[in-house]
């Protein structure tokens, strides 16, 4: 097949020369500055409205009525509207961290290493059988004094949803190479503290045990410091990338 030469085609500037094919592109990345500067306010803008605003300043009295069915889908729903926040944020954060290049973009994938996602994994799944391992013995009565199973869900049973979308999340970011993998659990876990810390505050309402309050707490403790470890991978990867490109 002949290629079709017209003076229409001559008029076409991208056919001119690699150039202006190169002006082209610049410009549509210079377009899409703006896009990305009102998405580095917008992005923590959403997590702070949807996580940290109904957590801190919004009364549980009228929102929690007890140990109920509805005082669980209450507090299931602060956390849904976080992990809606949650959400818009990685999403913000992927499409202005994302590079350009494909290649670019799966050599930043294939940097994630193994150990870092089996801690991850691991330490998520720890977390999430400690509660139930202690749920098993309250149930049978062997640890006095017994919990519900209503208490138990509202103390914990948010705690166990949002850990669960959380290790989905993660390996989504895994399997999709986006460049917020080490972003995500950091987002999750700081809100995580503040769930359980939420948890203490309601643990007189339901009348938990002693040892409910003590299983809260050394949950506060262990996620930060995870979070801490989380951290420290943060900085020990940014001090791979410098010595990488110098």
């Amino acid at each position: 097949m002949e290629p079709i030469y017209s003076e229409e085609t001559r008029e076409i500037p991208m056919f001119h020369s690699e150039q202006d094919v190169v002006e082209v592109k610049s410009s549509s990345f210079l377009m899409q500055l703006p896009l990305k500067w009102s998405m580095w306010l917008l992005g923590p803008s959403i997590l702070l409205a949807t996580g940290i605003v109904p957590t801190l300043w919004l009364p549980l009295a009228p929102v929690f009525p007890g140990a109920n069915i509805a005082g669980l889908l209450s507090v299931v729903g602060l956390d849904c509207i976080f992990n809606i926040g949650a959400m818009l944020f990685l999403l913000m954060a992927d499409a202005c961290g994302r590079p350009r290049e494909s290649s670019t973009s799966s050599a930043i994938g294939s940097r994630i290493p193994l150990r870092y996602k089996l801690w991850n994994i691991g330490a998520s799944a720890l977390s999430f059988l400690v509660p139930l391992l202690l749920l098993l013995p309250s149930c049978k009565s062997t640890l006095r004094p017994q919990l519900p199973f209503n208490s138990f869900m509202v103390l914990l049973g948010p705690y166990l949803l949002l850990l669960s979308i959380q290790m989905l999340t993660e390996m989504l970011t895994w399997h999709w190479r986006s460049p917020v993998w080490l972003v995500a659990p950091i987002v999750y876990e700081g809100y995580r503290v503040l769930q359980l810390m939420r948890g203490i505050s309601m643990a007189g309402e339901v009348r938990a045990p002693a040892w409910m309050v003590d299983c809260l707490c050394g949950l506060v403790m262990w996620w930060v410091l995870i979070l801490g470890i989380q951290l420290m991978h943060v900085a020990s990867f940014a001090g791979l990338q410098d010595r990488s490109e110098s």
